[in-house]
């Protein structure tokens, strides 16, 4: 096999492995998803192939290939964080930002023709983003249920994200609104919580109400 139809096959297995990863990103309607995972993977294996294989035909001996290499990996990272929001106490994104990372390394792994590692790289992201959220289900089984407060006055967000996740409950989201009305400020917070049983809602309400958090509590699905 020619040394250039060798690079093509190593860019075209890279794609096609980001494009596995890229699948499931889009599936959950990422910000990152099926084709920019697809373009990071055929990046970081051109990169990787450049840096391995043209640059050492024109320095011999004194070009060390990791040198160029190692950009994608601290390169990736700003575009990991344009996938993450931050709304509230909830951070957004995170798994898009690391898979973004993971698909770099595959597509690095695939350039330096390491075919094996790339590959089973791929299924072992591919199954953790597909399936690990059953075992997250296993754990927290009530699923998500919306918590709504209101108060006048200003709220104490950090107060009550500290007492909701000392009881073992998750945020997932929350937004908080503050109006004025007839010269009396109002606050309202809306929450999406996760692992929160039915038996916890009163004792959780009444926690933040006996606490100053909160003067209405409402729980919902």
């Amino acid at each position: 096999m020619s040394p250039a139809l060798h690079w093509l096959v190593r860019l075209l297995l890279a794609s096609f492995l980001g494009a596995l990863v890229g699948l499931e990103r889009e599936s959950s309607h990422r910000p990152a998803g099926l084709r920019t995972h697809t373009l990071v993977a055929m990046g970081s294996a051109l990169v990787m192939i450049l840096s391995k294989e043209a640059f050492q035909s024109f320095l011999p001996g004194s070009w060390d290939p990791g040198r160029l290499a190692a950009q994608v990996v601290s390169g990736i990272g700003f575009l990991g964080a344009g996938t993450i929001l931050r709304e509230g106490v909830t951070v957004r994104g995170l798994t898009t930002a690391a898979s973004l990372w993971v698909v770099a390394g595959i597509g690095l792994a695939i350039g330096a023709g390491f075919y094996a590692t790339g590959v089973a790289a791929t299924l072992l992201a591919t199954f953790i983003l597909f399936y690990v959220h059953r075992v997250e289900n296993f754990f927290f089984p009530w699923g998500f249920t919306t918590l709504k407060l209101e108060k006048e006055g200003a709220l104490d967000l950090e107060a009550v994200t500290k007492l909701l996740r000392a009881e073992g409950i998750r945020i997932r989201r929350m937004t908080a609104e503050t109006t004025l009305e007839d010269g009396v400020i109002r606050s309202s917070a809306f929450f999406v919580l996760r692992g929160i049983a039915p038996a916890q809602q009163a004792k959780v309400a009444l926690a933040l109400t006996q606490q100053g958090l909160a003067k209405k509590v409402f729980f919902g699905e």
